[in-house]
């Protein structure tokens, strides 16, 4: 009777061939000198496939509306001075938003020359914008110009002012709370308009008299950066012309006409751009920026250039459990000619936004330890198959090229 392990024998599916009836080819060990590269090649290509995070992206329907929509922008104006700009916001019906200005929100500017930042930066007074051609009438009026006449143009000549930005800690004048400190003119008025007093001549306010005329910074630029928080409701952020208007023809004995003071503001705002950074939220791997290093060359000075944005809330969701509750975008872009008597706006650029009713969840995961071992034995089965039927074949050729007759010695 045959023993147990004759018995276990027989069931041996990888039985060996002796080597005497092995026959050994110089093609038969370059097949196997490529399977073992294939092989390895392979293996490590699934390595990193099955351990290396992706993600899954899920899309659905947002029951509920965010709190509020962080805003980062960078904005480069080459052919704008800096005391002409302004920022603001606006919701859907046009009514102004608050851009809730604390320590982590805030916007400053940076003067340009030559393409290069020079000064310090300067904290940035946001809002009073200029939409419309009526509003530069009415403070050309309040200022006291006159109707036009051409006969009354003037050469201005101002002195440079070598006064810095900030100071230590400046005078409020009044305006301040406990402890604060208005080191720029912008704080200054800031801090009037949150008292809701009228600040009746800025000149007396010693951060102020360095305030530079349209033709101070002449042949400079400026670069705006900074967070703001708006709502989710939707609106627009714009950078158009300011109260830094004011200082346009202030000089009585060489008044200007409201209509020369009109053309010089849209002369002065060549709204040629480039956005180098905007953000709608905290940064997430792999995401690419729609409007990152955009460049956008008006050959008018006459132009309102628009960009419409779709935000969409996004959960990114790390393998570790970890989430960040942010926002992506997609944008379409629009310039708009404007002229001085068209009534259709004042040049300036205008993000308009809106936030979706979609929301995408982000998540990462790994393939993991079963996977990889199952493409392994997939990937060194199906190599050492084909590899064979390969050595099987060219062998046949072989043999029936030299007669068909092997010798075994």
């Amino acid at each position: 009777m045959p023993s147990l392990s004759d018995q276990l024998k027989r069931l041996d599916a990888h039985s060996s061939v002796s080597n005497e009836f092995r026959v050994r080819t110089f093609q038969g060990a370059f097949l196997s000198i490529t399977t073992l590269v294939v092989i390895v090649y392979l293996i490590s290509t699934e390595l990193s496939f099955n351990f290396t995070a992706t993600t899954n992206n899920h899309v659905h329907v947002n029951a509920t509306t965010p709190d509020g929509l962080e805003i980062e922008f960078d904005v480069t104006f080459p052919n704008i001075r800096c005391a002409l700009l302004s920022v603001d916001a606006d919701d859907p019906t046009g009514q102004k938003q608050s851009l809730h200005i604390d320590k982590t929100h805030r916007v400053f500017k940076h003067r340009l020359k030559g393409g290069k930042i020079f000064g310090r930066r300067s904290k940035f007074e946001l809002g009073d914008t200029f939409h419309q051609v009526e509003h530069l009438e009415d403070m050309a009026r309040t200022k006291g110009l006159k109707e036009e006449d051409p006969k009354e143009k003037r050469e201005e000549e101002e002195e440079e002012s070598s006064a810095d930005d900030e100071e230590e800690c400046g005078s409020c004048y009044g305006a301040e709370d406990e402890g604060e400190c208005c080191n720029t003119c912008d704080d200054v008025k800031r801090a009037y308009s949150r008292k809701g007093w009228h600040l009746k001549d800025v000149h007396t306010v010693k951060q102020c008299k360095h305030l530079t005329s349209s033709k101070d910074e002449d042949g400079e630029g400026c670069n705006i950066h900074g967070i703001v928080a708006l709502s989710t409701g939707g609106g627009n952020l714009h950078v158009t012309p300011g109260r830094g208007l004011e200082q346009m023809g202030t000089q009585k004995e060489n008044m200007i006409s409201i209509s020369d003071f009109i053309m010089e503001a849209f002369e002065s705002f060549n709204v040629s751009h480039t956005v180098n950074k905007i953000r709608f939220g905290r940064e997430i791997p792999g995401h690419v920026h729609q409007l990152d290093g955009r460049e956008q060359v008006i050959e008018d000075a006459y132009g309102m250039y628009q960009y419409y944005i779709q935000v969409v809330p996004t959960l990114y969701r790390f393998l570790n459990g970890t989430e960040i509750q942010t926002n992506q975008y997609s944008v379409t872009e629009h310039l708009r000619h404007v002229q001085p008597a068209s009534s259709r706006g004042l040049p300036g650029v205008f993000f308009f936004y809106e936030v979706s009713a979609l929301h995408v969840e982000i998540e990462e995961y790994r393939k993991g330890y079963i996977h990889f071992f199952t493409s392994v034995c997939a990937v060194v089965g199906g190599v050492f198959t084909f590899m064979g039927m390969a050595d099987r074949m060219i062998y046949s050729r072989t043999k029936l090229g030299s007669g068909g007759n092997d010798h075994l010695g």
